[in-house]
């Protein structure tokens, strides 16, 4: 090799040494009139990559994420769930129901009372003929002697007969006398009493509308009316992909139910039914 050729690779090797030199140092000047900023990693708040795994994003940049995929499943049935429960009703109005009946009640009232009362009458007019006659003729028996003494007697006797027929014409009753004596009689007490036989109950059922009935007691303020029938849950039957699927929701649904990426959306479901193909 020539020395002309040697010096002339000697040229070119020391201008690209020196180029590359004079390179580095202005790259190193701007770096230092530039603020420093946080590393990549702080900002995004992203783990530092390991080694020999791949790179993370450089920069700021955030890695983008797909849009959920909203989709939508047919509704194939939908049964009430039902339980049991106390009916009752609010009272409206009560009203008494009163009674009145009447008892009478007998007694026995007794008293003292002085009544007149009329001796009994002789025996009509002979009485007094009678007893004349036979006054007379003992009087006439006390007079004169033998045949004398029974014409005096007959004699008195018919005189005594007409004295007494005379004063029995004449009699005009008994003697009326006063005598006490006690009475009794049955009086009747008639009393009046009214009661409360029950009570008309009016009452509002839970579905607004009015009712009545008769009670035997004054009710509170709500009256039972037995068992009711109360809905707590739906169980849905939908498909989805193929499949069958069943459910409990609080709340009916209605011809679809949603799905986000493959999963359906129940927010108060839970699930209570197998899976069938």
């Amino acid at each position: 090799m020539s020395s002309n050729t040697n010096l002339a690779i000697a040229v070119a090797a020391a201008l690209v040494v020196g180029g590359a030199a004079v390179a580095g140092y202005m790259n190193s000047r701007k770096q230092e009139a530039q603020p420093v900023q946080a590393p990549a990693a702080a900002a995004t708040s992203q783990p530092l990559a390991a080694p020999g795994s791949e790179p993370a994003p450089a920069g700021n940049a955030i890695p983008t994420q797909a849009a959920p995929r909203l989709e939508y499943a047919d509704v194939l049935a939908v049964k009430p769930v039902t339980a049991k429960e106390p009916l009752y009703a609010t009272v409206v109005r009560s009203e008494p129901i009163r009674e009145t009946s009447t008892v009478n009640t007998p007694r026995e009232v007794c008293e003292d009372v002085v009544v007149q009362e009329r001796l009994p009458e002789r025996d009509g007019n002979a009485g007094g003929t009678v007893v004349g006659a036979l006054v007379g003729g003992l009087v006439g028996n006390q007079v004169g002697k033998g045949d004398g003494r029974k014409l005096a007697t007959v004699a008195g006797a018919v005189a005594g007969g007409y004295v007494g027929h005379e004063i029995d014409k004449r009699h005009e009753g008994g003697k009326v006398v006063n005598r006490t004596e006690r009475q009794c009689h049955t009086v009747t007490d008639t009393s009046t009493s009214e009661r409360t036989v029950g009570w008309n109950v009016t009452y509002r059922r839970p579905d607004g509308s009015l009712g009545s009935m008769r009670m035997d007691s004054k009710p509170g303020s709500r009256i039972a009316l037995g068992d009711g029938s109360k809905t707590i849950g739906y169980d849905v039957t939908y498909r989805w992909n193929g499949e069958t699927h069943t459910v409990r929701m609080d709340q009916k649904p209605g011809a679809q139910l949603p799905v986000v990426d493959g999963q359906v959306v129940l927010q108060t479901a839970a699930v209570s039914g197998s899976t069938t193909r």
